[in-house]
């Protein structure tokens, strides 16, 4: 009974046929289209033209009424994007302009080299021959101031070793022969003492310097500080001369000395004396 029974449920149920209802708009219905813009505006459009993502009044670069199939730039058209264009064509202009301009400075060189192949060579020995001359030259010139330095050197050593005495010498063994000579031409000056200075009343003092050799003889005489009478400045170096020659330099004074200058005030007195100080 029961199998019966759901044999013949199973039977109802595939005598059963179900169907989707047709959905038709009104014929008076208007719909509207959704795009996708590029762009937007701050304003909002009095009449939409279609729904979009964002407000857009009057866009595009024509008047007429066109609307683009595609929200994406249109790379095709050169008009679309001059900026681009004019940027890649001054490019393509420079790039050109590069490759003339190192053409041109490749084919000068190449001209130069078979013009002057010989220059460099000319060029190397340039600068070598005057570094040669220069280094020749030096030292000729080396040369020349070690053999001036050497004859200098030598001349120095030919002349006469020289010391100057004043009439405060300490040193004993110029002491000794400076007094013994100062006391050699005061006597000769006393005794050969210039009558032209009693003729004519004629005092004053002078310094010279007497230049004695080795041998006691005299080298120089020189007044350095005149009397201011020239009968006196001439007397008195009529006296050192009269007075000479002198006694030799002694061997303790020669050992470093060739020429001793000894250099004294002396005065001619009122009592038509000579002394020194």
């Amino acid at each position: 009974m029961m199998l019966l029974f759901s044999a013949l449920a199973h039977a109802v149920v595939l005598t059963l046929h179900f169907t989707v209802p047709a959905f038709k708009l009104p014929s008076s219905a208007a719909y509207l289209e959704v795009v996708l813009v590029n762009s937007k505006s701050a304003s909002k459009p009095h009449k939409a033209d279609a729904l979009a993502q964002a407000n857009l009044d009057l866009g595009g670069n024509t008047e007429a009424d066109r609307r683009a199939k595609s929200p994406l730039p249109n790379l095709d058209n050169p008009d679309a994007t001059p900026a681009v264009a004019q940027q890649e064509q001054r490019v393509v202009e420079l790039e050109q302009q590069a490759r003339r301009l190192l053409l041109q400075a490749k084919s000068k060189q190449r001209m130069e080299q078979s013009t002057d192949t010989s220059r460099p060579q000319r060029d190397s020995e340039a600068a070598v021959n005057p570094n040669a001359t220069e280094l020749v030259q030096k030292s000729l010139d080396a040369a020349r101031l070690e053999a001036q330095i050497s004859r200098d050197w030598d001349n120095y050593q030919k002349l006469p070793r020289r010391k100057y005495i004043g009439a405060r010498t300490q040193e004993y063994r110029f002491a000794r022969y400076v007094e013994d000579w100062r006391m050699k031409v005061e006597k000769v000056g006393n005794l050969n003492y210039p009558e032209a200075a009693r003729q004519q009343k004629l005092y004053g003092q002078l310094q010279l310097t007497v230049s004695i050799r080795a041998d006691g003889s005299i080298e120089n005489v020189e007044i350095n500080r005149s009397s201011g009478h020239k009968v006196l400045d001439a007397a008195a170096r009529r006296i050192v001369e009269l007075a000479a020659p002198y006694a030799p330099l002694p061997a303790d004074i020669r050992k470093d000395t060739d020429i001793l200058s000894i250099t004294r005030t002396w005065i001619f007195t009122s009592a038509d004396q000579l002394a020194s100080e």
